[in-house]
């Protein structure tokens, strides 16, 4: 636990007076300085081939520098919600996975420079993600399969954080960093990080330190906590439910680590230790005195908030579930160069310890605990037959507990072995990209805890695309991919009560490896201060794996996984427009929209006999999964557009997104209402002395005070986003 590290805002406050430091660096490589940074010329690290944005032919978006200053939230889902086609969980302020063009959980990886977070988030929909987007210097979205690169786990996308924990190379100056101290209004926030980078006077020795600390309230809400249709269908007077605060979403998080690297003239050697804490309520989540299945969806507020200003700090009821996550990693990475036939050679392994605890008020309700290695070692190779390329290998095991009357997923024992190639190849202006990997995943169960066997996947997976370079300003890209995943654990064994989700959950041991065939088009075209970005994309899934809701409510609404062919369809756009660049300042308007559809391929319905536990027994009872119709919890269509200004000093932007109803919904899910978010921003820019620099900010999110219900979360009934907020607070760099 992190009960004994220091308590950090006096620690910042003086960190941010580092700025006078006569020593501070020019650092025009440090990717959040300050200067305008073109966003498709940053190298994307997710690929062994080391390559620009705008130079690859899988899509791929990259936030780094002001873009990723702007946009940093307490979640990796909220950090990245507003790239066209990312979309964000949200399962309350402390839980937000990505959602990639429809896909999200076990088919979106998220990764720490390369490597697996060692987290459990994707098991259960209230499981956080261990990583913190404060302290990132760079976060790229990749869209569409990346199995070559990352197996199973990232058939629909992956998301990777380069945090430089483990340094690469020497700092510009013997010590430089970046502080931030933030506060915010719709809950209260207190937020302090600072990161230091130094070399040591031989210059090759380098650290890096970093630590954060975060508070919140229970946040701010424009009314109701449920629903107007919940409350209706419950029966409720506007009396009965919380209003105004949202009880329970009150959240703290911890995070440190010190780097350390051996840094020479062709390559590298270092490690890393780190900490992640984090205790966050789950909303619209308490028990009932005595009764381990029932919920009363947040009817229990006689809090206590004790600070007079409408926030609590998490104290939602005896019975209210909060989460304490913590998490010990241990990494290395090491990288040569130059080495006759291959170009470079890199290695990492990160050794992850995971404990994830659910309290029923304050008595210990489960307890997950996940012990992993992850290792990862890549080959560039020099040209054969024109082909530039890397060979690799992967290899992660993961041992699993849980513990407690809500452990609805047995112990298990997880491995998967992949090795794969990536190529790329140029014809005149037409460059192609290749690749095929293959996975061996091994899942071991206690068959005196699980339903079924345990189980080996063989699973393959191959890519094609092409970029055609048309003129200097009009490219085409094209993508064909055959991407296979193993189901997971949960997916195969999960049998019990769900708190997450309020629904017990019922997993299908006989599921088989899942396959998607995608085919997407795509269109680069910019021309003087225009640029245009279009996407559109077919996946044709065969044996699609998802959780169906059976009509059955026993104790609480279940759940079966099912497996059938599916399809989804659909394609994001955006423009970039450099209006004005004169003695007003420079303006800028982005506009962008996504869509996507997905739905059954129109197979039979099954009937299956669900077996429901009850205490030692379990009860069966028919059940009719869908074989057509709609696919759950896909994210609505979107459109936004934002203003950016700057001038000298300053910098500002407004913009809004509009989140269409979403009426396409699965059988027995409720459809979601329209809302609109609009945010804004202004920022004042300081040099100091020695390069240094301040800048002062604020910015506002959803300045409508609008009630968003995100489809893609399974509170939405139950938790609406935060309410009208302001954030303001200094950020330094040295």
């Amino acid at each position: 636990m992190l009960s004994t590290l220091p308590r950090l805002p006096l620690f910042l406050a003086l960190a941010a007076a580092l700025p006078l430091h006569a020593h501070a660096q020019q650092a025009a490589h440090d990717d959040h300085r300050h200067d305008p940074v073109d966003l498709d010329a940053v190298q994307v690290r997710a690929t062994p081939i080391r390559a620009t944005a705008d130079q690859l032919s899988r899509p791929v978006e990259v936030l780094t520098g002001e873009r990723l200053d702007a946009v940093k939230s307490a979640t990796l889902g909220e950090t990245v919600a507003r790239l066209p086609g990312v979309q964000s969980s949200w399962f309350g302020p402390g839980v937000g996975r990505p959602v990639i063009r429809g896909f999200d959980a076990a088919r979106v990886q998220v990764l720490s420079d390369g490597l697996g977070t060692g987290d459990v988030s994707t098991v259960s929909v209230d499981h956080a993600v261990s990583l913190e987007p404060f302290l990132a210097d760079q976060i790229e979205v990749l869209k569409g399969p990346s199995t070559l690169l990352y197996g199973s786990g990232a058939i629909g996308g992956a998301v990777n954080v380069i945090d430089g924990r483990v340094p690469e190379r020497t700092t510009h100056e013997p010590l430089e960093g970046r502080a931030e101290l933030r506060a915010g209004t719709v809950n209260d926030e207190r937020t302090g990080m600072l990161r230091l980078d130094g070399t040591t006077a031989g210059g090759n020795v380098v650290f890096h330190l970093d630590a954060l600390h975060r508070e919140t309230g229970d946040h701010d809400i424009p009314g109701h906590a449920e629903s107007a249709a919940l409350r209706a269908a419950e029966g409720h007077d506007h009396g009965e439910d919380a209003r105004g605060v949202l009880p329970n979403s009150a959240l703290r998080t911890d995070s440190a680590a010190l780097g350390l690297s051996w840094v020479g003239e062709r390559g590298f050697l270092g490690g890393a230790v780190s900490l992640y804490n984090s205790r966050y309520g789950v909303p619209g989540h308490v028990h009932a005195p005595g009764d381990d299945h029932a919920h009363d969806h947040g009817h229990d507020h006689d809090h206590d908030h004790g600070d007079g200003d409408g926030h609590g700090h998490g104290d939602a009821g005896d019975h209210a579930v909060t989460i304490l996550m913590d998490q010990r990693r241990t990494e290395v990475r090491g990288g040569l160069d130059d080495l006759g036939w291959f170009e470079s050679l890199r290695a990492s392994a990160a050794h992850t310890r995971y404990t994830h605890t659910e309290f029923e008020g304050r008595a210990v309700g489960t307890v997950f605990d996940n012990d992993s290695l992850d290792a990862r070692v890549e080959l560039v190779h020099r040209p054969v037959a024109g082909w530039a390329g890397a060979v690799g290998a992967q290899w992660s095991e993961r041992e699993f507990h849980a513990a407690g009357h809500e452990a609805f997923v047995p112990d298990s024992e997880g491995s998967d072995l992949g090795v794969f190639w990536l190529g790329q190849r140029s014809f005149g202006p037409v460059q192609l990209e290749a690749g095929v990997r293959h996975d061996h995943v091994d899942i071991d169960v206690d068959p005196a805890q699980a339903s079924g066997p345990s189980r080996s996947f063989d699973n393959t997976s191959a890519s094609l695309s092409a970029r055609w370079d048309v003129t200097d300003g009009i490219h085409l890209m094209l993508g064909l991919d055959r991407a296979q995943r193993a189901p997971t654990a949960e997916e195969l064994y999960s049998a019990g009560y769900h708190v997450a989700t309020a629904s017990m959950e019922i997993g299908d041991p006989g599921l088989d490896s899942e396959t998607a065939n995608r085919l997407e088009l795509g269109l680069h075209w910019h021309h003087g201060p225009l640029a245009l970005q279009l996407a559109a994309f077919h996946v044709r899934y065969d044996d699609f794996i998802h959780l169906s809701a059976t009509g059955i409510d026993d104790g609480g609404p279940v759940h079966a996984w099912n497996q059938a062919d599916a399809r989804f369809n659909g394609g994001e756009a955006s423009l970039d427009w450099e209006i004005a660049d004169n003695h007003t300042g420079a303006w800028n308007l982005r506009l962008f929209g996504d869509v996507v559809r997905a739905k059954l391929a129109g197979g039979p319905d099954r009937t299956i006999q669900v077996p429901v536990p009850h205490g030692d027994h379990a009860h069966l009872h028919q059940a009719t999964l869908p074989g057509h119709g709609n696919l759950p919890r896909i994210a609505p269509r979107r459109l936004g557009t934002e203003l950016g200004w700057m001038h000298g000093a300053w910098r500002a932007s407004v913009g809004a997104i509009r989140y269409d109803a979403q009426d396409d919904v699965a059988r027995h899910e409720t459809p979601s209402d329209a809302y609109t978010l609009v945010d804004a921003s202004l920022a004042w820019h300081m040099d100091t002395r020695g390069g240094s620099a301040l800048e002062l900010f604020v910015e506002g999110r959803n300045l409508l005070d609008e009630e968003a219900r995100v489809h893609t979360s399974p509170l939405k009934d139950l938790a609406p986003m935060p309410g009208r907020g302001v954030s303001f607070g200094v950020r330094a760099f040295f």
